[in-house]
């Protein structure tokens, strides 16, 4: 028995000295030696969609693939379901949640943030030959609406206190108010000024109500030195005029916010 415990204290030793000798990775080594960034986005345009050939672009997408650029490695997009984005961060299957997300207090507890970026709201969706009568936050307490399951726009809806289906994400919610399986959907701002109304997909569509204003960051695990690594890579695109100009091609340059 003397020998068994004696033998235990020594493995335990060594077990004790591997650990004083072993240095855990930063995001940022992580991501370097892996020779990749892997971004959770959902298509979401104009911020990350896919052109033709299946290529994504966007704001958030082309922005990624040039900071993914800056610190020597390559972006690689990755569809998350919204509502598990944490869950996919902390379990390592993306590195960053980059998709207009709106820095609110879940999203701050869950992830450390970037500077905000965007200017944005959330923005009430009905057919435009509805939208006279439903240009006030009163008269679309009693519609039927669709929203991103985990969005910010579902978020909203449950503080009208008005009824609600969750899909799966912004395009979907749009697709039922076309189909008449709802009354309204809520969606970020900025994408309802790509997607809604005339020359789009959804010109049948128009949006009325704002609902609140908000911001939007870009998310990584708690901890992550990657969030300073960022921040520098944003002051950087702004005052060179880079992050304009792809804001330019999207035509929300307007809304940008300054990166001090």
């Amino acid at each position: 028995m003397k020998k068994i415990i004696a033998l235990l204290m020594v493995f335990c030793m060594l077990f004790a000295f591997a650990g004083c000798g072993s240095r855990e990775t930063s995001d940022l080594e992580y991501v370097k030696e892996r020779g990749k960034l892997v971004v959770g986005i959902t298509v979401f345009e104009p911020m990350d969609f896919q052109d033709k050939d299946g290529n994504w672009v966007g704001f958030d997408a082309e922005l990624a693939k040039a900071f993914a650029d800056e610190i020597g490695v390559d972006a690689e997009f990755q569809i998350i379901e919204w509502n598990n984005k944490a869950m996919e961060l902390n379990g390592k299957s993306i590195d960053v949640v980059w998709n207009g997300m709106t820095l609110n207090d879940e999203v701050k507890a869950a992830m450390d943030c970037s500077n905000a970026y965007f200017n944005n709201a959330q923005v009430v969706i009905v057919k435009a030959d509805n939208a006279d009568k439903y240009s006030t936050v009163e008269s679309v307490k009693g519609l039927q609406f669709a929203v991103e399951e985990g969005s910010a726009g579902a978020e909203q809806v449950k503080a009208l206190g008005a009824k609600y289906t969750l899909v799966a994400d912004q395009a979907t919610a749009l697709t039922e108010v076309m189909s008449g399986t709802a009354d309204a959907a809520v969606i970020d701002f900025l994408m309802a000024v790509s997607m809604v109304g005339e020359g789009t997909d959804f010109e049948k569509l128009a949006y009325t109500v704002s609902l609140n204003e908000e911001k939007y960051g870009v998310g990584f695990r708690k901890g992550s030195d990657l969030v300073e690594e960022l921040n520098k890579f944003f002051k950087k695109a702004y005052d060179d005029g880079s992050m304009k100009k792809i804001a330019d091609n999207y035509k929300i340059a307007d809304y940008l916010i300054e990166q001090k």
